[in-house]
């Protein structure tokens, strides 16, 4: 199905506005992907917040041109599937989780703002602990100390009230 002007127009604005928000972009080569395993990578994408689309490369390369990733329309190739996301770990972790139990799915590349990263880049950054994840550990962190703190002074009174039923046990058993 070919796109006319007005059509192509309107995906390469899409897509602009999606780059524009996005700290992470992943390419992958779909070849022999049947339609239940896209639509399970598509479920677990938008899940995970990451805009999952096959686009024409010509229409992302137009897209990509004056942005932060204008870097990679060099490696746009081939059938390529491509996520993009405003969180920098989203997008690499959920194609390359898809990409460990189907290997139909090849990952190519991807990048940060103003860096391009190559396969090894992008399994890289899947082993990152993501940002809310991250928050989480230092909200445990941060917390650790007071919890600490109020459970040690919770123990004055216990001790206290165990002590006392000790010495009532040991009256009544006199």
């Amino acid at each position: 199905m070919s796109l006319n002007r007005e059509e192509k127009a309107a995906v390469i604005e899409e897509i602009s506005a999606q780059v524009a928000q996005a700290q992470s972009i992943v390419f992958a080569e779909y070849r022999g992907l049947d339609v239940a395993s896209a639509t399970v990578l598509r479920k677990q994408a938008r899940e995970s917040g990451v805009y999952l689309r096959v686009l024409k490369n010509t229409l992302v390369r137009r897209a990509l041109a004056d942005s932060s990733f204008d870097g990679l329309t060099s490696q746009l190739t081939g059938p390529l599937m491509y996520a993009i996301s405003a969180d920098p770990v989203a997008a690499a972790k959920v194609l390359a989780d898809f990409a460990k139990t189907n290997d139909k799915l090849v990952i190519k590349g991807g990048g940060l703002p103003n860096s391009i990263l190559d396969v090894e880049g992008v399994k890289a950054l899947a082993t990152m602990p993501s940002r809310d994840e991250l928050l989480a550990k230092l909200l445990g962190t941060m917390q650790a100390p007071i919890a600490t703190f109020v459970r040690t002074l919770n123990e004055v009174p216990t001790k206290f009230v165990r002590g006392l039923a000790a010495v009532r046990d040991q009256k009544e058993a006199a």
